[in-house]
């Protein structure tokens, strides 16, 4: 405790400099005044040493600044008056017993009046439940100050009532040079903390509320739930960076495209903050939008490429956009900027993809190309972010390496692979940066009971007037096979009537048909050589034509047509399997 700090306030007193080399002496002071109060004797300070001519008052000895404070009242009795009206709580204590020798006016309205010359442990009992008297044991036996933070304390009012403060308590040693151990003392110094404390849990609920409104805000953007694919078993995960209300700009989507097809989408917009969130959603919409047309990979990239530099031409965005077709078996995908997707095959062996990759989203110039890679039963895929990886004075493949090590033995279902792949990459709770996690798997149903649920059959299309009877015939004897009932079976042999009449018409060879069966629906396909999409159109009462694409979006639970990587269009339609 430093009283000179206090006693520099009071009239008739000169501040002091040199306030470190006056704590000593001035708990000696303190300890005399505890000592005349409990009756006891305590030596008298020297007398205080003349100061040379030009030292000042910043050279004034601690003895002299004993003087200057006794001096106030001209009597140690009147120092134990000021020291009594101070603010803070004070106590002093003498011995191994740390027996009571002073306590001030305020320490008396916290804990009440207290017995001078009794020891600690029987006249303050409070210090014994704050923790305080093996503290002042050390202070005793080492002379050294001891400080401990915010202790909770409760007052008792008259009216019967307790109310809650926080004090800071300070133990500082008085004659810790003196020989004899009755003679050494300690002065407690208690400092009311109580606003500062409250002020402080007020922050932290602030600032944990915000940071729950901007995790919020941030989940509200992402899926709610994923869609699950026919074909595919997803799980994603999402954990948000830090405890501070920024929030970041990663997502992920899963897109149900029609024909089986699916699209998978993961991004990550550069900074915290709203404004990497808004820009995180818009992108995530216009994915979305982009991923209804149906369009390959690296043209979904180019509009999302465009659309960035629009809304915001400094906010940096890198993201991954791929498209998995059981009918083939592969994975086809695009990236602007972002990590390479993991694949692990059902040997355990993990690939990473390479090229191509363009720079991030925004660049507005750069012409993003497709690439596939096999993607077949039994395989599991990893789409993720650079909070995954990253970490500070790391180079960031050594981050990809370590994830395709984890990734090998990360088996079973997608959300156990999640959760593995945090756990390995040693992402908690405490982790400073976003995290989002995207696992596919193909799954493999060789040997499976239902295996016969997920069959393919296809049938190459020559062209002449024997095409249409042919596919009419095969479509038939497949879905009587797959044992449908008679209504499905019909519906499903007139949609592949107009579909291979459309594209006899229409189309250009190679002409395929191909049939595909999941557990929740049927799906046909025809491709041809030609690029023009057909459209839905009203037909005129006179017109022989127009009926055929009207007829399948009556008869099917949807449709839709694309145009296939290597030129030409595939035409499909879907129907709900009855339960």
């Amino acid at each position: 405790m430093n009283l000179t700090r206090w006693s520099a306030r009071l009239p008739g007193t000169q501040r002091r400099g040199a306030v470190p080399a006056a704590r000593g002496k001035t708990a000696d002071t303190v300890a005399a005044v505890g000592g005349a109060k409990s009756g006891g004797s305590a030596p008298a300070d020297p007398p205080a040493p003349t100061p040379e001519a030009g030292t000042g008052s910043a050279g004034t000895s601690p003895h002299a600044q004993d003087q200057q404070l006794c001096s106030i009242g001209g009597a140690p009795a009147d120092l134990e008056g000021v020291l009594s009206r101070l603010p803070a709580l004070i106590a002093v204590t003498y011995g191994r017993a740390h027996r009571v020798g002073f306590v001030n006016d305020a320490y008396a309205e916290v804990f009440g009046r207290r017995t001078v010359g009794a020891p600690a442990r029987e006249a303050l009992p409070e210090l014994d439940e704050l923790g305080l008297l093996p503290l002042m044991d050390q202070v005793h036996r080492s002379g050294r100050p001891r400080t401990v933070k915010a202790r909770k304390v409760s007052r008792a009012d008259t009216s019967a009532l307790t109310r809650q403060g926080y004090f800071t308590f300070t133990c500082t040693p008085v004659h810790p040079d003196d020989p004899d151990p009755e003679r050494r003392g300690v002065l407690v110094f208690a400092a009311d903390v109580t606003d500062q404390v409250q002020s402080a849990e007020r922050l932290r609920e602030s600032e944990r509320r915000l940071h729950e409104t901007a995790v919020t805000l941030q989940r509200s953007l992402l899926p709610q739930q994923l869609e699950q694919p026919d074909d595919l078993r997803l799980a994603a995960t999402y954990q948000p960076g830090g405890t501070d209300a920024a929030v970041g700009g990663d997502w992920y989507d899963v897109i149900t495209l029609g024909g089986g097809r699916t699209a998978l989408v993961i991004g990550d917009v550069m900074g915290r903050g709203v404004r990497a969130a808004a820009v995180m959603g818009q992108l995530r919409t216009a994915v979305r939008a982009y991923a209804r047309l149906d369009l390959p990979p690296h043209e979904v990239i180019q509009l999302l490429d465009g659309l960035a530099s629009e809304i915001d031409a400094t906010q940096i965005a890198t993201c991954v956009y791929a498209v998995h077709d059981p009918s083939e078996g592969r994975l086809s995908y695009a990236s602007a900027g972002h990590l390479p997707i993991l694949i692990r095959n059902p040997d355990g062996t993990v690939l990473r993809t390479e090229e191509p990759t363009g720079p991030p989203l925004g660049t507005d110039g750069w012409v993003h190309a497709s690439a596939t890679v096999p993607f077949g039963p039994g395989c599991t895929a990893v789409l993720y972010t650079d909070g995954l990886i990253e970490r500070r004075g790391e180079d960031i493949e050594e981050g990809v390496s370590t994830l395709m090590r984890a990734l090998a033995g990360a088996t079973g279902a997608p959300q156990v692979v999640c959760d593995r792949l945090m756990r390995a990459l040693g992402i908690t709770a405490q982790h400073d940066d976003d995290v989002a996690v995207l696992v596919l798997q193909y799954p493999d149903h060789t040997g499976h009971p239902d295996g016969e649920v997920f069959r393919n059959a296809a049938l190459e299309l020559l062209g002449g007037i024997e095409a249409a009877p042919r596919a009419r015939a095969f479509a038939s004897g497949v879905l009587a096979s797959w044992r449908f009932p008679v209504e499905l079976r019909d519906l499903g042999v007139l949609a592949t009537s107009e579909l291979v009449a459309n594209s006899l018409k229409h189309g250009t060879p190679p002409m395929l048909l191909r049939l595909r069966r999941t557990d929740r629906r049927l799906v046909i396909e025809v491709t041809d050589g030609d690029e023009h999409l057909p459209q839905r159109r009203r037909a005129e009462p006179a017109d022989e034509a127009g009926r055929g694409i009207s007829i399948i979006a009556t008869i099917a639970s949807s449709w839709g047509s694309r145009r296939t990587p290597g030129g030409g269009k595939a035409v499909w339609c879907e129907f709900t399997l009855p339960t």
